[in-house]
């Protein structure tokens, strides 16, 4: 009877307190999945993380075989992520002429430190204007914010793979 009723009682604590659990809203899951891409460690392996104790020479380094190094896809990322944020906030778009390959061209190893911390700040403003944003805004650009996670989730895995293929990741990070 004394098991019977614990398990009753574990039944009624975890049903109440699923009660007091709010609804995700349309805001709070972007902010999910941005904080997910960016610095908050859940399902997978964020940006930041990913990033941490990166060498300039490991950042320039290519498998010789044409596949972008690691500062070029964070290159990458600000660009687009700068592009979204611009838009969002419909700030001027800066100057580009469509030519995807391109956004991946301007790392310079000298600036890796400026770069990583550059994205993490571009990341950290979308995260904040989305706060600041009302449910109407949300809903006109849900999709783009999805989509920036997601893009950002993508790239993150390559330079995952790419650190794995130098040897410079640590797989008590989250990938083993």
């Amino acid at each position: 009877m004394r098991k019977l009723i614990i398990i009753l009682m574990a039944i009624v604590s975890t049903s109440a307190h699923a009660q007091d659990k709010k609804a995700p809203t349309l805001k709070s899951i972007l902010l999910e999945q941005l904080r997910t891409t960016h610095n908050v460690k859940d399902w997978f392996v964020p940006v930041n993380i990913a990033l941490e104790d990166l060498t300039p020479d490991q950042a320039k380094w290519t498998d010789g075989s044409g596949n972008h190094s690691i500062g070029q896809l964070a290159s990458h990322l600000i660009f687009w992520n700068l592009q979204q944020l611009y838009s969002f906030k419909k700030l001027p778009q800066p100057k580009f002429d469509g030519n995807n390959d391109e956004t991946f061209n301007s790392f310079n190893s000298a600036n890796w430190k400026a770069t990583v911390q550059k994205l993490d700040s571009v990341l950290t403003a979308i995260e904040k204007a989305v706060e600041e944003s009302d449910d109407a805004k949300l809903q006109s650009w849900y999709s783009n914010l999805a989509h920036i996670g997601t893009h950002n989730a993508y790239h993150t895995g390559q330079i995952i793979y790419i650190r794995k293929l130098q040897g410079s990741w640590d797989a008590n990070k989250g990938v083993k």
